[in-house]
């Protein structure tokens, strides 16, 4: 059991724990969560010993081991394999001692230990965690020196893994890894036999891996029992609680100082105001919660073009040798938004290249409408940025004759603000530095979008805010990323990358999720009689006209939502059930379930048109 009692610790006189209490059973599993800043890789390095804490306590049982990974495995000519087994010290340290030992008391105890730890079995289990991560069999004898630093750290997270320790703390895991290893992170953790401690913001980790999220807020921490999602609900109506609590507090406090104004000054009635005086001292302030500034994107919408805005007829594309991707015969539209799935080194961001022009097919065509502009975000680009320069001067080396006052309102529309405008890149936080490469790359108002890993380093706010943006936007969306949640949200056509080639995929991310678990990237052709009539195929300008109409009837129902959190508002403020206001709450009872019967319809619409969409495209 983790046990935090009282916890108070500052950093440069500004408290980030005071008072933060929490338990977290053995063996369970927590996600923690909070916005950027409030302290939870801090809290981390307080469990580790680290930090030395200002105040409280942090036990664990006796003899416990923490494990996390702290930094990327140095390049070594040690293989992978070896640097993973050597991770285990203990059984390294055994496995030594029981060449050398002679003393048969001794001897028995090495041996039971090593049977006790499951050692024999260690270099199976190293080779399952690694497959499990992205390296092949082959690749786990080659040292560590021959890969970068990204597969250096799973290398490191394998590692950890490997060595079971019983904490575990993990500190955004899924960064460097792609949407396969990250799945089978979230099977494994899962299974993991001791307690785990997940930093994260991606959100179907923490709906499928954990069963408890510790929230850091306020300086303190609050356990919250169930997934993210459930977290999300419960904070909701903890929230909705609090203000109505407020707001009864503050209607019950001016009652009371509307009282001791009007009648302190008059002897008959002193006394009752000096007690009212004293209620007031003694009533304990109920703070309705504050709403903390809305993460934002905001993307430059792009004119209409003609379809298709871009075409490979027959083409290919490699480097310098043999092609990693031929018989390539797809077409985008300005309304698509594709995912490309398939497992690593497949190919999918080879295919981003070729899409993006920076890489030029070796054989067939890519054709795209001579007015195509193209905006293209992959991780490796948050790393080129000039970190000795400002996000304002990285605007005015692209917009020169734009005033600075409108640099920095495309700055703010991004969620950099004027503090970070003015701050050179190395001090600003992973998500800062991805924001402004967001922003560069759909400065021009691309009529297609190109997104390789777009998620990395965003927090949970900002995740959703990238997804209002994606849904807003008006051009072609291509997606690479290991964020479940995101592409189910976005993505409405999915592209398998694989055997050299790419093909529409026809499941849906829940049925590719778990071919990947079983182990197999090949999906089940569904099965059709022999002699079954093949329904004709649906027209292009058909499949966009319903799509259209899937999108219309989506903003139907969000704009019906908004209505309805507006009425719940209103239905939550204590002023309306006061004594002479029946026949007002009767008519807001009355919109609320007029909203309600209208949000059911708008639904119901909604599901039909995207199983239309969904026929056509199956067709």
């Amino acid at each position: 059991m983790l046990q935090i009692t009282d916890l108070g610790y500052s950093v440069a006189g500004r408290p980030l724990f005071e008072g933060a209490t929490a338990t977290i059973p053995d063996g369970h599993k927590v996600g923690l969560v909070g916005r950027n800043g409030t302290g939870k890789t801090t809290l981390f390095r307080l469990i580790r010993g680290e930090l030395a804490l200002d105040s409280g306590e942090i036990a664990l049982p006796s003899r416990a081991r923490i494990g996390g990974v702290a930094q990327e495995v140095p390049s070594s000519d040690v293989s992978v394999l070896d640097t993973v087994l050597a991770a285990d010290a203990e059984r390294a340290a055994l496995l030594a001692e029981a060449e050398t030992a002679t003393d048969p008391a001794r001897i028995a105890e090495v041996q039971a230990r090593l049977q006790d730890i499951d050692a024999w079995s260690g270099e199976a289990r190293a080779s399952s965690i690694l497959r499990g991560l992205g390296f092949e069999v082959a690749d786990q004898a080659r040292p560590c020196s021959d890969y970068s630093g990204g597969w250096r750290m799973r290398v490191a997270l394998a590692g950890v893994l490997f060595a079971r320790p019983d904490l575990l703390l993990l500190d955004e895991p899924t960064n460097y890894l792609d949407l396969e290893g990250a799945l089978w992170l979230e099977s494994y953790l899962a299974r993991y036999p001791h307690t785990v401690i997940i930093i994260s913001h991606d959100r179907g980790l923490l709906n499928r891996a954990v069963g408890g999220i510790l929230h850091l807020e306020d300086r303190g921490l609050t356990y919250y029992s169930g997934n993210y999602d459930q977290f999300v609900r419960m904070r909701a109506e903890k929230r909705a609680g609090l203000a109505a609590e407020a707001a009864k507090q503050d209607a019950r406090r001016a009652h009371l100082q509307s009282f001791v104004d009007r009648f302190k000054a008059k002897a008959s009635k002193a006394k009752q105001a000096q007690s009212r005086i004293k209620m007031l001292e003694r009533m304990e302030t109920v703070r309705a919660p504050e709403d903390a500034a809305r993460t934002v994107f905001t993307f430059p919408q792009p004119e209409e073009l003609s379809p298709p805005i871009l075409r490979l007829d027959a083409a290919a594309v490699g480097y310098d040798g043999p092609p990693v991707l031929g018989r390539l015969n797809v077409r985008i539209d300005q309304d698509d938004r594709i995912a490309l799935l398939g497992r690593n080194g497949e190919g999918k961001s080879t295919l981003s290249k070729l899409l993006s022009n920076r890489l030029h097919p070796c054989d067939g065509q890519r054709i795209a409408s001579g007015k195509l502009r193209i905006g293209y975000f992959a991780q490796h680009q948050v790393d080129e940025l000039h970190v000795d320069e400002t996000p304002l001067e990285h605007l005015k080396r692209e917009r020169p004759d734009d005033a600075p006052a409108k640099l920095r309102a495309r700055l703010a529309s991004f969620g950099l603000g004027a503090d970070q405008a003015e701050t050179r890149v190395a001090k600003l936080s992973g998500g800062q530095k991805a924001r402004l490469s967001l922003l560069l790359a759909t400065l021009d108002a691309p009529h297609m979008l190109i997104l390789d890993e777009p998620t990395n380093h965003l927090d949970i706010e900002s995740r959703e805010a990238l997804v209002e943006a994606l849904t807003a936007y008006t051009g072609a969306v291509v997606l690479v990323s290991h964020d479940m949640h995101l592409l189910s949200l976005v993505a409405d056509r999915l592209w398998l990358v694989g055997g050299g080639t790419v093909k529409p995929y026809e499941g849906d991310l829940e049925s590719y999720r778990k071919i990947l678990l079983a182990g197999d990237d090949r999906p089940e052709k569904p099965r059709t009689k022999p002699d079954a009539a093949k329904p004709a195929p649906v027209s292009r300008d058909r499949l966009m006209a319903l799509r259209s109409e899937a999108r219309k009837a989506e903003a139907r129902v969000q704009k019906i939502d908004a209505m309805r959190e507006k009425l719940a508002k209103k239905l939550a403020d204590p002023d309306l059930y006061e004594d002479g206001r029946v026949g007002e709450l009767e008519t807001w009872n009355k919109k609320y379930a007029e909203v309600m019967e209208a949000a059911d319809r708008a639904e119901a619409l909604w599901l039909r048109a995207m199983e239309a969409v969904e026929q056509a495209e199956a067709r």
